[in-house]
């Protein structure tokens, strides 16, 4: 896995050596333990499928040890949530059980949600990483961050918005020749913040990624490589002149802008103390980049929504700098 990186970055294995940027606390086998995990934004605008960043909206559950399955689900979009067999965290628990060469035990599961499903906020990625925790402290697995991301990341198909689950802060991710998923966490620049803008509609990820075309050219390759690097370096250095170069791109956005209502101009926006925007994921979230102190430039996206006939929400306005938290619960 790799190596600790020096100064604002570290690795999955750096942090663990420091101050982990998430967290297992007391342990109790056959009590609740409760995890909470962060939702997430990936791509970041130019990179696509290699950046993230951890927001301060959560998935939070309780589980123990049970006779039979027993799933209850409550908070945002909670009539979207399967308490079913087919609950994505449960699956992905008896996914990563499997993987193991374990069998899953029934568990009693509780779920208090607050991120927005179907709106490019790491819902699906949120679930995939609690269930891969939920199997390992089951089963005393002793999975570390490492073995999470790459489990985790094994079953979403990209790291993104895992590692930054996993991680928090801002992420960036490969999965290498080996299949082995990387990240590296990095702070952003305590000068700059982070907003989410959350749309009134819901864009499958499956549909947005539909729009997509199969090869890129030379050049628009190497436009999205160099912003990326770009954009890495201006949010950990805090480097504002090269906003908004710093986040544009050539690969998903413009290729998504008949999908969302208004993202064309969005993408676009230009005042004082924005920094840019950038779709969130999948779509159709906007992740506002800005100034501190400039938190009202949110409301000039959520203008151009209502321009366009949609609604929206401020649903977040800071970065998760812890990934996942697991704990012991208190009382019954």
């Amino acid at each position: 896995m790799p190596a600790s990186a020096k100064g604002a970055a570290r690795t999955a294995t750096g942090a663990k050596k420091r101050s982990a940027p998430h967290s297992v606390l007391r342990e109790s086998p056959k009590g609740w333990k409760t995890l909470r995990v962060p939702a997430s934004s990936a791509n970041l605008g130019p990179g696509f499928d290699a950046l993230g960043l951890a927001l301060d909206i959560y998935l939070e559950t309780r589980f123990r040890p049970a006779a039979a399955l027993e799933i209850r689900a409550s908070g945002r979009d909670s009539a979207l949530i399967s308490t079913g067999g087919d609950n994505l965290i449960w699956q992905t628990a008896l996914r990563a059980a499997a993987n193991a060469g374990k069998t899953m035990p029934p568990i009693e599961l509780e779920i208090s949600n607050d991120i927005p499903l179907g709106k490019g906020l790491g819902s699906s990625a949120a679930a995939l990483t609690a269930g891969v925790v939920i199997a390992s402290d089951v089963l005393d697995l002793g999975w570390n961050a490492e073995r999470v991301l790459h489990e985790a990341a094994s079953i979403e198909g990209h790291p993104d918005n895992v590692a930054a689950c996993v991680l928090g802060s801002i992420v960036a991710c490969a999965v290498d020749s080996a299949g082995i998923a990387r990240a590296v966490r990095m702070e952003i620049h305590p000068h700059y913040g982070v907003a989410v803008v959350v749309p009134d509609f819901v864009l499958p990820t499956t549909q947005s990624r539909r729009v997509l075309p199969e090869t890129y050219s030379r050049e628009d390759t190497i436009f999205n490589v160099q912003r990326s690097a770009l954009l890495i370096a201006a949010l950990t250095r805090g480097v504002t002149n090269a906003f908004p170069a710093a986040l544009e791109d050539r690969l998903h956005q413009p290729y998504r802008y008949a999908l969302v209502p208004g993202l064309e101009e969005i993408c676009g926006l230009r005042m004082p103390g924005l920094l840019g925007c950038a779709l969130s994921g999948a779509g159709p979230s906007i992740l506002v980049f800005h100034e501190r102190g400039s938190e009202h430039v949110c409301e000039r996206v959520r203008e151009v929504f209502r321009s366009h006939g949609r609604s929206s929400e401020i649903a977040c306005c800071r970065v998760a700098a812890k990934g996942y938290q697991l704990f012991e619960s208190t009382g019954n």
